[in-house]
């Protein structure tokens, strides 16, 4: 397990990691907020330790951005932060985050914390694993999918396409979170790489092509029934 903890106080982010690692888990250090962020979206942790007064970028506005990312919106964090008001931990419990923890801690009760933490992420991703909608089904461990029984021959692309637009079946998904789906960013150069995923992803469809829908001017959903709106 990898764990990115953001704190500016070098002291107690190091206290944090040394407790984290006798785990045997793998630790990264950030001391910026915004750095923070782009760590967060590069390396993908399985976890965050976040503080909320970072220089840069606070700890709850680093959360928001997180949530709005399609890579990185369930990555299970904790804020570990000084700010003990209960107007504090509502806002941050609130946004969605998994725990709250106010300084000083308890190195023995954090380490529990983070423990109960990435153990209800796993069950939460193992029951994740298999995606179902109307005749699809999909298996997000072995990357195998069928439709109406029958096995689709798909690439990582294309399955990782079809899975996210199954998930949220009927919700058009524009072409910029298409494409942090399929490349981890979006820019308009990715465009026209997009349409290529999708004309592909339909070709190998059949007669099920219909079920990924175009909204003009927007970009593409899933739905089980087939046809644009």
């Amino acid at each position: 397990m990898h764990i990115l903890i953001v704190e500016d106080d070098e002291d107690i982010a190091e206290l944090v990691a040394f407790n984290l690692e006798r785990q045997g888990w793998k630790t990264t250090l950030v001391h910026h907020g915004t750095e923070g962020l782009e760590k967060i979206k590069t390396l993908r942790p399985d976890m965050v330790i976040l503080d909320i007064m970072l220089p840069g970028m606070d700890g709850l506005a680093i959360y928001r951005a997180m949530k709005e990312q399609p890579i990185t919106e369930n990555i299970p964090a904790l804020f570990l932060t000084a700010r003990a008001q209960l107007e504090d931990r509502l806002e941050g419990l609130k946004l969605g985050a998994d725990d709250y923890m106010t300084k000083p801690f308890s190195p023995r009760e954090l380490v529990l914390r983070v423990r109960n933490i990435l153990a209800r992420a796993n069950a939460g991703a193992a029951a994740q694993l298999m995606v179902r909608c109307g005749d699809f089904v999909l298996d997000k461990n072995t990357l195998r999918a069928t439709v109406a029984g029958a096995p689709l021959e798909l690439t990582t692309a294309e399955f990782k396409l079809l899975a996210y637009m199954m998930e949220r079946s009927g919700k058009v998904q524009d072409r910029y979170e298409l494409q942090n789906v399929l490349f981890g960013y979006a820019d308009t150069t990715q465009s026209r790489a997009l349409d290529t995923h999708i004309k592909r992803l339909r070709q190998k469809l059949g007669a099920h092509a219909g079920c990924i829908a175009t909204e003009r001017g927007v970009g593409y959903y899933f739905t089980p029934d087939g046809g644009d709106r």
